[in-house]
């Protein structure tokens, strides 16, 4: 079996600055609003092209089967989607926490049909790509394109934004958060006003989903009760992870200093371009 040596490529995390729940269609899903920025923090994904077709994690994840691994998935996917007949290897460095409400799974996903894409010379379009990976979740197109966006619909409809950009303390407490949990809650607040987006106002919208999680989660109420003495401090989609917004990294680093014991933390600025993009395109000019 010939193979390819090993190439890197970012998988980044991502916040929503703020997340709506407008209604609820008839097949289940939401309709939100919410405003996506990607941060330069990341989980890396190794790729080396094989000439078999075998789709082959190396790294498995701790209590997730590697069918069930969106990784895994997305891979297959693009795979039959095309009829390409190259396998892949996959080394998986894992640093974004999971549920924590960060998109690491989604990104994940992202990351292999873009990078794929470009190993195994599919030549689809970010398009076509984007509505592959609706099928894997809802989040993934978000990082496929790349740029911040105000996103309505289930998050597949996006409008480029360019939100100020910050430098955040994102810190998880000791908890993970099952999106479908909060989604399925028949407390869930599914009725917020539409609203006109603009930059400008971004700092007076909420997180529904937040509402819900701190009346159920006593760990993150206890930490955002403690973030916000510090800092202007949210929830990040259906949690559990809370960013905290300063204009420096070293009063972001201080705060962090701070934290109480057992709280996973890390500091990153916010990016309105995701940083997969420039990886994929070295390889298309290779």
């Amino acid at each position: 079996m010939n193979q390819q040596p090993f190439l890197s490529f970012p998988s980044p995390a991502k916040l929503n600055l703020f997340l709506h729940i407008i209604g609820r269609m008839e097949n289940g899903y939401h309709q939100l609003e919410t405003v996506f920025q990607f941060l330069d923090y990341h989980d890396t994904l190794e790729l080396s092209v094989t000439t078999d077709k075998a789709i082959t994690l190396l790294t498995p994840i701790p209590g997730v089967e590697n069918d069930d691994n969106l990784i895994v998935k997305a891979a297959r996917l693009l795979q039959q989607h095309t009829q390409c007949q190259q396998g892949v290897d996959i080394k998986l460095k894992k640093l974004l926490p999971m549920g924590g409400g960060l998109g690491g799974g989604s990104s994940n996903a992202a990351t292999i049909l873009l990078a794929l894409n470009a190993l195994w010379k599919t030549q689809l379009s970010t398009e076509e790509l984007a509505e592959l990976g609706i099928k894997l979740g809802a989040d993934v197109p978000i990082f496929i394109h790349g740029f911040s966006a105000f996103a309505q619909g289930i998050g597949e409809q996006l409008t480029p934004a360019t939100p100020k950009t910050y430098w955040y303390l994102v810190s998880k407490p000791n908890c993970s958060i099952s999106t479908q949990s909060v989604f399925t809650a028949k407390d869930l607040t599914r009725d917020t006003p539409a609203i006109r987006y603009s930059d400008k106002n971004i700092e007076n919208y909420h997180n529904d989903c937040q509402t819900w999680v701190i009346k159920h989660y006593p760990e993150v109420a206890k930490l955002l009760a403690w973030l916000i003495e510090y800092a202007p401090s949210q929830m990040t989609g259906t949690g559990a992870c809370i960013f905290s917004r300063f204009s420096s990294k070293q009063d972001a680093c201080y705060v962090q200093s701070l934290l109480p014991s057992g709280i996973e933390s890390f500091v990153a600025e916010g990016l309105n371009q995701s940083p997969l993009h420039a990886a994929v395109a070295a390889v298309n000019d290779n």
